[in-house]
């Protein structure tokens, strides 16, 4: 029988005391690919947005010839791989124990292969966030965990290909073969978040079909940092219903360090995975930032991505040299050497300018006591008051 337990640090302050290490899994780097068709949903579904993101796409197709696609653009998040360990390690150490950092970018493993050359990391495993198609209209994201180093840059390939070339048959044989590898962590990350908005009622189907399909392939079912108590809740039930182990995965994109990590005895990554693998045991501990209103953390993550970071290496400082774009010939650039004369439209500095007020005080504060979320800690992750 799995064996998961949860713990809040707010609650417990001395939780991690008999531990000897925690585990930040789930979190990514500038090496990430985000994809941006959030911003043509966005200006589908809130009205005030609608006729500023019209004009903005008419104007960058009249005056500069270049039609705003969102498809094929994307973002990246501020922090470096470098920068990155050092946030999730040292929220670690800060409680006393021993780091172990597992990345997991969007579909490449670039930021593990770079850390290895630095020596306080060089043991960091190969992860992915691999995007998996299924069932021809919905995508799920695997965290795939601790590859092994001679076959990585193969098993990239293998998924890369999948990914361009799906089918319901052949990923069923690829979590098989990733199963077979004794020590990778396989986890479906946030199994009920309807990312590609689907509708939620036809995303829970498929996940129960997937999860039928495939569920002895998996390794454990993703408590994610990043959503909210209700999914975290639903995402336990889940659990419970096939007899699947619960893992954290702070899925931070931003400078705020993972909400939630693992505790574990184990000195080293491989030994982690065999815990949580073969003794089917995680122990989930909750941080502070949890349990902060859901709404004030989402926008505080949305304030990093578009948020200036003058001390930060180049290509890192400012939002629009993180966002790349098809220029006019096709080639996908960043923003900052797309402008014309070298400066962001100021219809879309004026947006940005409207978003980045929800962010200061004390606009910022009057938005966190609107949200506040004091009522869901007595409910935690169980269904009844503790």
């Amino acid at each position: 029988m799995p064996n998961s337990t949860i713990s809040y640090l707010w609650r417990d302050p001395a939780a991690a005391r008999n531990f000897q290490a925690g585990v930040s899994l789930h979190s990514h780097t500038n090496q990430s690919q985000e994809t941006l068709d959030f911003v043509a949903a966005w200006s589908a579904q809130y009205a005030p947005l609608r006729p500023l993101m019209r004009r903005l796409e008419r104007r960058s197709k009249e005056r500069h010839g270049i039609g705003v696609n969102w498809t094929e653009s994307y973002w990246t998040p501020p922090l470096t791989p470098r920068l990155a360990f050092d946030l999730e390690s040292g929220q670690i150490e800060k409680l006393d124990l021993a780091a172990f950092v597992s990345f997991s970018d969007h579909d490449n493993i670039h930021a593990p292969l770079l850390l290895r050359s630095i020596p306080s990391a060089r043991h960091i495993p190969i992860s992915v966030e691999w995007t998996a198609p299924y069932a021809g209209v919905q995508s799920f994201h695997l965290g795939i965990h601790n590859l092994p180093s001679a076959r990585a840059s193969e098993w990239m390939e293998t998924l890369a290909d999948f990914t361009k070339n799906p089918s319901d048959k052949r990923l069923t044989e690829i979590l098989v073969a990733l199963n077979e590898e004794p020590n990778v962590l396989v986890i479906f990350n946030h199994p009920l978040w309807d990312l590609y908005m689907i509708g939620q009622e036809k995303h829970e189907f498929l996940v129960n079909q997937f999860l039928q399909q495939n569920g002895a392939h998996f390794h454990a079912l993703e408590l994610n940092g990043l959503r909210n108590w209700e999914e975290n809740r639903a995402v336990r039930r889940l659990a419970e219903r096939w007899n699947m182990l619960l893992i954290s995965g702070g899925d931070r994109h931003g400078v705020e360090p993972n909400a939630n990590i693992n505790l574990t005895n184990a000195t080293s990554f491989n030994e982690f995975v065999h815990q949580v693998r073969k003794e089917r045991r995680s122990d989930v501990l909750f941080m502070p930032q949890y349990a902060e209103p859901w709404k004030h953390r989402i926008m505080q993550s949305t304030m990093d991505a578009i948020r200036d970071y003058p001390e930060f290496p180049q290509g890192s400082r400012t939002w629009d040299e993180r966002v790349y774009h098809p220029d006019s010939k096709g080639v996908v650039r960043p923003l900052c050497e797309i402008w014309p004369n070298g400066r962001a439209p100021r219809i879309l500095q004026s947006i940005l300018s409207l978003i980045r007020l929800m962010g200061k005080a004390p606009v910022s504060g009057s938005l966190r006591l609107a949200w506040n979320e004091s009522h869901e800690l007595r409910f935690e992750l169980g269904d009844q008051e503790a």
